[in-house]
């Protein structure tokens, strides 16, 4: 939810401040803000001394072979994505862009199940319903500009364009999901530094052109804005992900158009007072069908050898440590570690000890 919060209400923004600027441009500074936040957190998280073994420490590091899947991530959601959804923020008004952002949701769900077959139950599939059903009621409103008095010229091809950064999210999400169990600020950092550097060279290419010096705020601003809703939202976002799967993460992710279409009317734009309700309520009512879920069955385990973040007060790391390198059961750490066989019952997400198919 903090995740959609800090994504959400930076898209009304990303509309302001990038007027006058290129989309390229655009998807250069969000990202180079999101690898920028995501560098000066490393930095300040970076270890003192050298960890033990249960002492708290980094999670995993990315490997050499995660390099390809990166690539991908970062032209499908540091390029394509951005780019469209400036392109198509400077054709529509913020709140139907916003709301149209749900789509990402549909489209994350779907393809969750498809790439990774991650159980999709009536609970969850009430929940997306709910949460895309409050976006659609607000779009079929009739809110497409800002005056709130009909379709602009482009808005089409905007809307359109919008769908499109959905789709390429969607995908970004769901391809990068074996990323989650990586350290998220080094993910961001390799994203962000990655997509920043093609789409300013593509910006390049297509003669965009660098912004004059009158537009050295907007582009602050526009930094100011990917290390908030790309750089940290990114990393809650992947966090959620380790625990409770692609899909489920992306359907709770819906809550962030609410949080940028509210923002767009409290700037001025205007929608229809009682399908905001509404909207709201729909939101609201999917937000608690997902904290409320449940997901417990038996289920078994094979025998693997691994290394990951994780604690000793789950059903699943009963390892031993060296007496004096023990720490309490809660304390998170990362090291090379094994598990036995096993077969049993208890709540779970979809974390990484639950990727078992249903």
């Amino acid at each position: 939810v903090a995740s959609a919060v800090a994504f959400g209400a930076t898209t009304p923004f990303v509309q302001r401040f990038g007027r006058g600027i290129g989309p390229f441009t655009t998807a250069a500074l969000l990202y180079g803000g999101a690898a920028t936040f995501a560098f000066v957190a490393s930095m300040a998280l970076a270890p003192r001394s050298p960890p033990s073994p249960v002492k708290p420490s980094r999670p995993v590091g990315l490997r050499p072979s995660d390099l390809p899947r990166l690539g991908v991530v970062a032209l499908l959601g540091a390029v394509i994505a951005p780019v469209a959804l400036a392109w198509g923020l400077q054709r529509t008004s913020g709140i139907t862009a916003s709301l149209l952002l749900n789509l990402e949701a549909v489209f994350t769900v779907l393809l969750a199940r498809l790439l990774w077959a991650e159980p999709i139950g009536g609970r969850v599939g009430l929940a997306l319903l709910a949460m895309t059903g409050g976006g659609a009621l607000l779009v079929a409103s009739g809110v497409v500009d800002a005056s709130g008095t009909g379709a602009a010229p482009g808005v089409a091809s905007g809307a359109l364009a919008v769908v499109i950064a959905t789709m390429a999210w969607a995908a970004d999400n769901t391809v990068g999901r074996p990323l989650a169990d990586r350290d998220p600020l080094r993910v961001v950092l390799a994203k962000g530094g990655m997509g920043a550097v093609a789409a300013a060279i593509l910006a390049s290419a297509f003669g965009e052109g660098w912004p004059p010096a009158s537009s050295a705020r907007a582009m602050a601003l526009l930094g100011a804005c990917g290390a908030g809703g790309y750089g940290a939202s990114l990393v809650l976002y992947l966090r959620a992900q380790r625990v409770i799967g692609a899909a489920r993460t992306g359907s709770i992710f819906a809550a962030a158009p609410f949080v940028g279409a509210a923002i767009a009317w409290g700037l001025g734009e205007r929608a229809a007072g009682s399908s905001t309700l509404a909207a709201g309520a729909l939101f609201v009512v999917g937000l608690w069908l997902h904290m409320t879920e449940s997901h417990g069955h038996e289920h078994s385990h094979d025998a693997v050898a691994h290394d990951h973040a994780h604690s000793h007060d789950d059903a699943h790391h009963d390892h031993e440590h060296d007496d004096r390198d023990r720490a309490g059961p809660t304390v998170h750490h990362a090291h090379p570690h094994t598990h036995d066989a096993a077969t049993h019952t208890h709540p779970h997400g979809l974390d990484v000890h639950h990727r078992h198919r249903h």
